[in-house]
């Protein structure tokens, strides 16, 4: 069976996943046959060129025409687009892939959760930091015990595109369309990667402190003299409360200057430690129980998770390969009629931890994550 997939956005992740998309075949022999059928978008003209650029069979400009026409359905749109169109196609019940966050508000997401139990079908959030080999070599260790007792998590997601104050609007910066900035934006990812890595050790993250901050209050649109208002944090930090005790710190910034896109967690339990940052993916330090220091292991080998699907040991892989990987599983799972992690459930649970650090702002007090 051909899966025949429909897409709606064509931006910075439709690009991503379409790649990700064309190279299973090549990479992946094992992944299901998948068709590009139908991208989904506004703008005809440019959804004619995106169709040719990414591969795709047909457009449309309406994706209520395409939920019950495909195989499955990426939602990767902006962030308030997110729950109407996947609510629709699950309801239809037709598979659903969607970015993260899973949605602007709490309630939403909540609202999205309730449809992916309700339909019964694979309903997967983007979270795609989970496949990087080196943080599943990490999830390993952890499991195993190798690290014994958790006792501190720390992420911290840096980057400097907003230093810039003539830097242009765009839907980033607003509240009912992106919900929040680097908050929902950059530690969505840290607050799963939290919950996959030492969630079952530590167990789930259940009082938060959260600080926002906005430094710059308007910006102008691209292309004219007016200026529009930011409405979102441009950073945020966080203190948490694991399950078992252990202490937690989030931060993220699109204000940390020397910083592209530094996704960085440092793991200490009572056995041993690892840090990892997304700027030497292909890297994680451990510190072994018994020895003095850190090692760098550099997680390329074949027998390492999914490398051996690539070059011959030591030729490091790259963030779009993250892609793949998530594709891989999210693909094969829907082929076979399987659950698939991270799922709604997951994007829901992250959800519920961001709604908590901006209730903590507001508040200026420790929050239960509800």
């Amino acid at each position: 069976m051909t899966i025949q997939v429909g897409v709606l956005g064509y931006g910075f992740m439709g690009k991503a996943h379409a790649n990700a998309v064309a190279r299973l075949p090549m990479f992946f022999p094992d992944a299901p046959d998948i068709e590009r059928e139908v991208v989904v978008g506004r703008d005809e003209s440019a959804l004619a060129d995106a169709a040719d650029r990414l591969g795709f069979s047909r457009t449309a400009t309406d994706w209520r025409d395409v939920i019950d026409e495909v195989d499955v359905f990426y939602n990767l749109g902006p962030n308030h687009v997110h729950a109407e169109p996947s609510i629709a196609a699950l309801d239809a019940g037709t598979p659903v892939f969607c970015e993260k966050p899973l949605a602007p508000t709490l309630e939403s997401a909540r609202e999205m959760r309730d449809a992916a139990r309700d339909a019964g079908v694979t309903a997967g959030c983007a979270f795609n930091y989970r496949f990087i080999p080196a943080i599943q070599y990490a999830r390993n260790m952890i499991e195993a015990g190798e690290l014994g007792d958790i006792h501190h998590f720390r992420g911290t997601y840096l980057q400097d595109w907003l230093v810039d104050p003539e830097e242009p609007w765009s839907w980033r910066n607003d509240e009912e369309m992106a919900g929040s900035g680097a908050l929902g934006d950059l530690g969505a990812h840290t607050v799963d990667l939290a919950r996959f890595l030492v969630g079952d050790r530590a167990g789930e993250i259940e009082r938060v402190s959260g600080h926002l901050e906005t430094f710059v209050d308007e910006r102008p649109l691209e292309g004219g003299n007016e200026t529009r208002p930011v409405t979102v944090d441009d950073a945020y930090s966080a203190q948490a409360e694991f399950a078992n005790g252990a202490i937690g710190t989030f931060e993220a910034s699109r204000f940390a200057n020397g910083h592209k896109n530094d996704h960085s967690i440092e793991i200490h339990g009572s056995k041993g430690s690892v840090r990892f940052s997304l700027e030497r993916l292909n890297e994680l330090e451990v510190l072994r129980e018994g020895n003095r220091g850190y090692e760098t292991v550099l997680v390329t080998d074949e027998d390492d998770p999914y490398i051996d699907h690539w070059w011959p040991p030591g030729h490091v892989i790259g963030w779009e390969h993250t892609f793949v990987h998530e594709n891989y599983e999210f693909l094969s799972a829907v082929d076979a009629g399987d659950e698939f992690a991270p799922n709604f459930e997951d994007g829901y649970a992250a959800q519920k931890v961001l709604d908590a650090v901006e209730r903590s702002d507001e508040s200026g007090e420790w929050v239960e994550v509800a």
